[in-house]
């Protein structure tokens, strides 16, 4: 069954134009050679990069050794008393693809529309790293650039986390892990299409025009690679949504897309955290697919995105 792309043609041409390239799925893929198919998309998908005053490398002591790491300044920051807001940024990826590099242009695109700090942390991928290693690097990470953020020119008062897709399930976990650990105080938290629950039983993983791009065997493929064995499934800090309850988490701007296997988990984490009390801001796109994020410069829907991102963060 075609997917269900309208109201957007654009996406629907997207749609049309990958599947007319014939791409290898990656679940034929090595996860070395996936990693290279993905990070050569980019180059026709991500929009022009925003100039910023500085763009810099920094090294965040980790569980096993250094997470390397992005710090974006954009040309125009709110500060106060030289302290400015910042956003920790995950990227998406299925946890075994994906890079800073790969996010690099959404990055700037945050930091330039928010007027604020980006840190990008390049967390360890499976199957090489498998869970929760890069539960480990987001928590580690986030907590370091709490404990520095001064140094970094940070406010701590002022400092949120967010990512897409699997990038959204690291924030959310952060967040999680936050509350219930004595800190870092957050102030936000930015799940664009994030993968919530394992258990993959909601019927947009079984829809079959929500297998578009990322197909529900792909999934099950970053699962199989990231997971190593059913029982992480029902842990927390894979599936925030096993989470006893949502209460006390940090305001969270919540994205979710029509054709995409995880809206549906995405809908119902946004749903439980304002029945929990959490103000939410949850805005859905009915006519994109999974991954449209990233993609400026073919989906304008993409743009728009990062714009209403940098204003909620703005807003906090």
């Amino acid at each position: 069954m075609p997917a269900k792309l309208d109201p957007d043609p654009d996406a629907a041409a997207v749609y049309k134009a990958f599947q007319d390239a014939g791409r290898p799925a990656y679940e034929t893929l090595t996860a070395a050679e996936a990693r290279a198919y993905y990070s050569a998309a980019r180059l026709v998908s991500n929009p022009d990069p925003a100039d910023m005053a500085s763009v810099r490398s920094i090294a965040i002591p980790g569980p096993a050794g250094d997470i390397p790491a992005r710090l974006y300044t954009p040309n125009k920051l709110r500060q106060d008393e030289g302290l400015a807001p910042a956003l920790v940024f995950f990227h998406g990826g299925g946890w075994v693809i994906g890079d800073l590099d790969t996010h690099d242009v959404v990055c700037r695109g945050i930091a330039h529309d928010g007027e604020l700090l980006v840190i990008s942390v390049d967390y360890r991928l499976a199957p090489e790293h498998k869970f929760p290693a890069a539960i480990d690097d987001a928590i580690a990470a986030t907590r370091w650039i709490a404990d520095n953020a001064r140094k970094l020119g940070i406010d701590p008062e002022q400092l949120s986390v967010g990512g897409d897709s699997a990038g959204g399930n690291l924030s959310a976990v952060v967040a999680l892990h936050a509350r219930d650990h004595g800190g870092p105080l957050l102030a936000g938290q930015v799940l664009i299409y994030p993968a919530t629950d394992f258990s993959m039983r909601h019927p947009s993983h079984s829809e079959p025009e929500t297998s578009v791009l990322l197909t529900h065997s792909v999934i099950r493929w970053f699962r199989d690679h990231y997971l190593s064995g059913a029982q992480d499934a029902d842990d927390w800090r894979a599936s925030p949504a096993r989470a006893e309850t949502l209460a006390g988490l940090p305001p969270a701007f919540v994205i979710t897309a029509g054709a995409d296997p995880l809206r549906d988990e995405g809908d119902e984490y946004a749903r439980r955290l304002a029945d929990a009390g959490v103000p939410v801001v949850h805005r859905t796109y009915p006519g994109q697919f999974h991954g449209f994020f990233t993609m400026g410069k073919l989906l304008p829907q993409a743009n728009v995105a990062v714009r209403e991102i940098g204003d909620w963060l703005k807003a906090l």
